[in-house]
């Protein structure tokens, strides 16, 4: 008996085998490994983005503890400098040294009462002017002032930030978050008419959000960000690693990531020639601060216009999910970093992960499949909405860039 021919769509097969229907990417950029269904496996956001690949440069990697994402990370980082790339990267463990070492450069580490101040205000004068300078440094403090609250601002808040940050650059002073507390706290009568207000009714409205900020400036934060930036730190150049173990396990980390991330991006923006891959690792740690995930968010949604691949690294989708109440303001924010990154890197998860892996990627069962089995250095890739196996490869000087288990081996 013969049995009739089998007709399928290429949609169909497509499914049946994902892998093996999906297009080469365009070759230039960093070689990352090996493409388990032949050749080798290459991945540039930027250049990505520049074949029409890829709409949006961002990235994001997924993986337990232990199946390589911290190698893969590290070692795309290096290789990426080698391209002429920017490398900055908010380290909350203090696990990047060895990188930074390599890259030529120390991680800055901030410490409360440390030596290394950044000023988060300091926002350098572009081709655009004053006004945009002026611009953005408010939209730098609203940020950081909803990150100290945990909340949007409320219209009062808003109109006292920005008294205050007038204040606190009165006569072309570079604004530094002491003078912006100083002028909240105590804010000028002839300002706080000119909004149809009084002096004390503005204090008393603001007054939670200054206390806020003060912590970073008098309370158990300070010496950070309560003073100019420190002689000397090259924010703009070619690798800058903020080192933010002090701080990893304070309930205050979202809002000194804020307070980081804006004082790297001020000197970044500034320099249009260079293309900037920014790292956010252990984003599950700090997206629960909504002030956070919305300027993080901001970041994603303007990386094409600043120059910027942003990449977060997360152990879990349901870390994305966990930020918050399940219909929170933070949760959807959080997962929304998923729909504005292009490239999704998965290593293996277990089993009760998958549903909600399979939901957030738009993974087809047999994909689901492959990522439950995965070994040990090999991810399942989302490029562009096509899908590779690959098997990531150290080169041979890479190895103590990318060593966690220092300690838990007892290597010297």
């Amino acid at each position: 008996m013969r049995l009739p021919t089998h007709e399928a769509t290429t949609a169909q097969l497509g499914a049946v085998y994902p892998l093996v229907a999906s297009r080469p990417l365009p070759s230039g950029g960093v070689l990352v490994g090996r493409d388990l269904l032949g050749g080798s496996f290459v991945h540039d956001p930027f250049e990505l983005y520049g074949a029409g690949a890829l709409t949006n440069p961002n990235m994001i990697v997924l993986g337990q503890i232990g199946r390589g994402k911290s190698a893969l990370v590290k070692s795309y980082l290096y290789r990426q400098a080698a391209f002429g790339r920017r490398i900055v990267v908010l380290d909350p463990k203090g696990e990047y040294g060895p990188l930074a070492a390599a890259l030529g450069t120390v991680p800055i580490a901030l410490r409360p009462g440390g030596r290394v101040r950044l000023n988060p205000l300091e926002v350098r004068t572009t081709r655009a002017g004053c006004d945009d300078a002026a611009r953005r440094r408010l939209a730098l403090c609203s940020a950081i002032a909803a990150s100290a609250l945990g909340r949007p601002l409320v219209p009062v808040e808003h109109t006292a930030v920005e008294i205050a940050l007038d204040a606190a650059s009165a006569g072309g002073a570079q604004p530094t978050l002491p003078a912006v507390v100083e002028a909240l706290l105590f804010p000028l009568a002839d300002a706080a008419r000119r909004v149809g207000s009084d002096a004390a009714e503005l204090r008393s409205a603001s007054r939670d959000l200054a206390l806020e900020l003060r912590r970073l400036v008098h309370g158990e934060l300070r010496g950070m960000f309560d003073g100019p930036t420190s002689p000397g730190l090259a924010l703009g150049g070619a690798a800058v690693v903020l080192d933010l173990a002090a701080v990893y396990h304070s309930p205050a980390l979202g809002v000194l990531v804020a307070c980081a991330t804006a004082s790297v991006l001020a000197a970044v923006e500034a320099d249009t020639t260079a293309r900037t891959v920014l790292v956010v690792d252990e984003a599950w740690a700090v997206l629960a601060n909504l002030g956070v995930a919305r300027f993080l968010q901001s970041s994603w949604k303007l990386a094409r216009a600043r120059g910027i691949a942003n990449l977060a690294v997360v152990h879990r989708v349901s870390d994305l999910a966990a930020v918050g109440d399940a219909d929170s303001a933070a949760t959807r924010l959080a997962q929304g970093l998923i729909a504005d990154s292009e490239t999704v890197v998965c290593y293996a998860q277990p089993a009760s992960e998958l549903p909600g892996l399979a939901a957030a990627l738009g993974l087809s069962d047999e994909e689901v499949r492959i990522v439950a089995a995965l070994r040990r250095g090999v991810a399942l890739w989302r490029v562009g909405g096509r899908s590779y196996l690959v098997e990531h490869r150290l080169a041979p000087g890479e190895s103590h860039l990318v060593d966690t288990d220092a300690r838990l081996v007892g290597a010297s």
